[in-house]
């Protein structure tokens, strides 16, 4: 049996669990539409402003709640049903999304409209993310599946960023032209009931709180103090805000490279967003078809060094095929460091603080993203977007030239975890 026929043979695997199964449906389902609204959201902005800034703003106001509030949503998931947090948090997504729905079509929409939704959403997701994520361990028993679990669960984001930005930006709006934002924000409230019918489906144990004696805010500093104090855990956050903050970013300034580089309109950008999308499904289909987390460290540190070759190239692209090819290698190498880190963190927590840590995980990402997409669109307003983009490509470079001179270290460190955990063999 070849090698590729062996890893065909893990790719869908952890679909074997109904639990997981149904998951999988009601996240496609609701980040399809959730990609179909950033699309809208940075076209709609550029299209009222033509201002690079006010794209940067977009990202601040969504990503800036989420923060702050991670923290605290990581101990509400440590403690709470897991699976009743999300449902709650996805009804409010539901108004928030109808409300900025009518304001469109009715053509009272303002930037500040957008704005407060975009920050309405980033309080929700504070209390969402960590609770989707560890509510992936729980619905996968096998830990040895765990990698896989991660890896598909990625392969949905993107092939949600995949279909949500060409479902904007090649249909929607070109046929219903200046309210094809409004309907697509109103797509993507809707979608939110066929995740939750989903959610509800699933044969879920109770969750069991293991009470520490601990108040909430002391259980917060307990997950801070162990992230930051274990060097492996510590170097994976860095190097993923690191990447968060000069290299992410780059997303909010495709309508500037879509408009006034290549010349295009919001099918062009639309291409853009979904060439990103497509590398990173390739990305998460090799990572799900790998047989376990072994090696991630090596892949982790050569995705963040390709990664900013190709953004440096993007930036200096002027043909839209080109653009597009580079813009399918930034997105999957991306998503292979992104991906990698998750999972190698998901592996060494244990399950008293997977809640606390995903949310750290989510904090550190969403910290720096709309920190990054201000420093972006504010860079890009005075020395133009494509030295903005090779100026972060060369900051991601270096970080990643850096955690692979560490990366023997860290390898020490963790493989005692490993070793306990049965995912690598003693030594004799």
């Amino acid at each position: 049996m070849t090698a590729i026929t062996q890893n065909l043979r893990y790719l869908f695997r952890t679909l074997a669990y109904r639990n997981y199964r149904l998951f999988f449906l009601g996240q496609i389902v609701a980040l399809t539409g959730t990609w179909m609204t950033l699309a809208a959201m940075g076209w709609l902005v550029f299209r009222l402003t033509e201002d690079p800034f006010k794209l940067g703003l977009i990202g601040f106001f969504m990503h800036a709640p989420t923060f702050i509030l991670a923290p605290l949503g990581g101990a509400l998931t440590d403690r709470l049903d897991r699976r009743r947090l999300i449902v709650y948090t996805q009804i409010l997504n539901l108004g928030i999304m109808v409300i900025l729905a009518g304001v469109t079509l009715f053509g009272f929409v303002q930037i500040w409209h957008i704005l407060l939704a975009c920050t309405l959403l980033g309080v929700v997701k504070g209390f969402e993310m960590p609770a989707r994520q560890a509510l992936v361990v729980d619905i996968v028993d096998d830990r040895s599946k765990l990698s896989n679990a991660i890896a598909l669960n990625s392969s949905i984001f993107h092939a949600a960023r995949l279909a949500g930005p060409m479902i904007a930006g090649g249909l929607i709006i070109p046929l219903f032209g200046n309210a094809g934002e409004g309907v697509c924000f109103l797509i993507h409230g809707l979608s939110y009931l066929v995740s939750i019918a989903f959610l509800l489906a699933l044969q879920m144990k109770r969750h069991q709180y293991k009470a520490s004696g601990k108040n909430i805010f002391a259980e917060m500093r307990e997950g801070f103090a162990y992230a930051f104090g274990f060097p492996p855990v510590r170097t994976l956050l860095l190097l993923m805000g690191v990447l968060a903050l000069f290299g992410m970013p780059y997303g909010t300034l495709l309508p500037v490279f879509a408009a006034q580089i290549l010349d295009g309109g919001s099918r062009t950008y639309g291409l853009l967003l979904s060439a990103g999308g497509i590398g990173a499904v390739f990305s998460a289909i090799y990572l799900a078809s790998r047989p376990s987390a072994l090696g991630l460290g090596r892949i982790i540190a050569l995705s963040q060094l390709l990664f900013s070759i190709m953004l440096a190239s993007f930036a200096f692209s002027t043909h839209l095929w080109l653009s597009a090819f580079l813009l399918v290698l930034t997105g999957g190498t991306s998503l292979t460091a992104m991906v990698g880190t998750n999972t190698i963190l998901q592996t060494l927590v244990d399950d008293e603080r997977r809640g606390r840590l995903m949310s750290l995980m989510g904090m550190t990402f969403m910290g720096a993203l709309p920190v990054g997409a201000i420093l972006f669109g504010k860079a890009a307003s005075f020395i133009g977007a494509p030295i903005t983009l090779l100026l972060g490509a060369t900051v991601c470079g270096a970080a990643g030239l850096v955690f692979a001179w560490r990366l023997p270290a860290l390898r020490r460190i963790a493989r005692p975890i490993y070793i306990e955990r049965g995912l690598l063999p003693q030594k004799p």
